[in-house]
């Protein structure tokens, strides 16, 4: 690995989360775990298992709301439709117009897996 190899190894692990360490063996466990699911059944088995239903719909109206946010839904309308506070949905802004953008991604992928609308040009993966 050469120096400017390994300075933007330091940055991506910053800009991912500078303060989870991805390399614990816990932290990159549930990375596996997630990986090795083959299909929606086992991934909705995993969940319920992993999670509350509260948590599960808490994550399911923050990506909801990165949906919404990349159509130019106005935080009041978010708001109204998934019940997250301003201060969240102002954290998923932060993250979805971010590098290296998970939300953009699976935006992105369930757009052309599904065919539906499609992110306004800013959050645009090419």
């Amino acid at each position: 690995m050469n120096k400017n190899t390994s300075v933007e190894t330091v940055r991506l692990i910053q800009e991912i989360g500078p303060k989870i360490n991805w390399n614990i063996k816990e932290n990159a466990q549930l990375i596996e775990a997630i990986l090795a699911l083959k299909n929606a059944d086992e991934t909705k088995r995993f969940l319920r298992d992993l999670m509350t239903e509260g948590e599960i719909q808490e994550f399911a109206n923050r990506l909801e709301a990165a949906r919404l946010l990349s159509t130019d839904e106005q935080y009041k309308g978010i708001i109204e439709r998934t019940g997250l506070s301003s201060t969240t949905i102002a954290r998923i802004a932060k993250w979805l117009e971010g590098s290296p953008g998970g939300y953009r991604l699976v935006l992105s992928r369930l757009s052309h897996h599904h065919n539906s609308s499609k992110l306004r040009k800013g959050l645009s993966l090419t």
